[in-house]
């Protein structure tokens, strides 16, 4: 069995979905969708994904751009057991009500969308048998993606009594050029906690508290934790908890990564894209001190929720174990210890 899977919005994030389902022996990407006849589009189309059009209005702009497309969002459903949504901001919701719903199609949903636009929230290593032959899935945010894989580990080994945890967020993705911080930082919110805590808990029962600041960057997201564990526990034994999870990297200072710059150089030497899947931890930040845990992460925000698309896509089917379904992304993206 072959999952076909329909992409709507070849952007930052589809079009790495796209690719990865490409990577999969069990799964075929059928269709992408785009709004504009722009160079994605183009690329779409040399790269063999089928192009639709994501509403029926647009099928003469591409038209007019000399860009032909198989048909729109309703045809390319027709033909799929499943669509990724990969649509901006709250778009998801809507097309949940105005295609899928009436379809009745199951549908994932990224992480930008409210919690209840699908019955689960979901995260491959914290939650896996929640998806399974659920309709509707939302694989978390980045951020969310990121703070949940750490602490799911930390939990299993140690337990948490309470998380505190500091959001440095990059303003916007290297490619858009629409908005921006100059010269700036934004408490965003200014409230506490952020969106991320209470998203966490979506998907992990845990006491945790975020802040949140924007800065003027677009390479990834850092993130300064303080963890109050339950069992004592030395900055060797995180260590050691860390390097058994595939999906984490733990880096060094002393070998050069001295900054998010030198992480997404070395990402540039060893992946597409420069995508890196992995929460990126300094080794060197790794502190306990009266049995808190001190640590900093690097989020790489394009490419982080990926393997969870993947691994929500056969949990919803009930066609691997969490085990099986995260071996499998992992090989196929290559996905394991780069550095250690």
């Amino acid at each position: 069995m072959r999952i076909k899977v329909a992409v709507h919005g070849y952007g930052t994030i589809g079009k790495r979905v796209a690719d990865a389902v490409k990577h999969q022996e069990d799964m075929k990407v059928i269709g992408v969708t785009k709004t504009k006849p722009d160079y994605e589009a183009r690329l779409a189309i040399e790269r063999g994904y089928e192009l639709y059009a994501a509403t029926p209005e647009k099928i003469e702009v591409f038209k007019n751009a000399g860009i032909s497309v198989k048909g729109t969002i309703e045809d390319l459903i027709q033909e799929a057991d499943i669509v990724v949504d990969c649509s901006p901001k709250k778009v998801g919701a809507e097309n949940k009500a105005k295609y899928y719903e009436k379809a009745g199609i199951k549908a994932i949903f990224q992480g930008g969308e409210k919690k209840d636009v699908a019955e689960v929230s979901f995260n491959a290593l914290a939650n896996y048998e929640q998806a399974i032959e659920r309709d509707y899935v939302r694989v978390v945010s980045c951020n969310t993606t990121g703070l949940v894989r750490l602490l799911y580990i930390i939990n299993q080994n140690f337990g948490v009594n309470k998380v505190r945890a500091t959001l440095i967020r990059r303003v916007v993705d290297p490619k858009d050029d629409k908005k921006g911080l100059v010269n700036n930082i934004m408490p965003d919110p200014i409230t506490i906690p952020s969106h991320h805590g209470p998203d966490v808990q979506t998907v992990l029962d845990v006491d945790i508290t975020t802040v949140a600041f924007k800065v003027p960057t677009t390479r990834m997201h850092v993130h300064s934790l303080n963890i109050e564990l339950k069992q004592q526990a030395k900055p060797e034994d995180i260590i050691e908890a860390l390097r058994e999870e595939p999906r984490i990297m733990l880096v060094s200072y002393e070998d050069g990564f001295t900054s998010i710059a030198k992480i997404m150089e070395y990402a540039r030497e060893i992946r597409t894209r420069s995508d890196l899947f992995e929460n990126v931890i300094w080794k060197e930040s790794i502190a306990i001190i009266d049995n808190e845990l001190y640590l900093t992460q690097a989020i790489p925000q394009e490419a982080i929720v990926i393997p969870e698309n993947i691994d929500a896509i056969r949990a919803m089917f009930n066609i691997a174990s969490k085990e099986e379904s995260m071996r499998l992304t992992n090989e196929t993206l290559g996905i394991g210890k780069l550095y250690s």
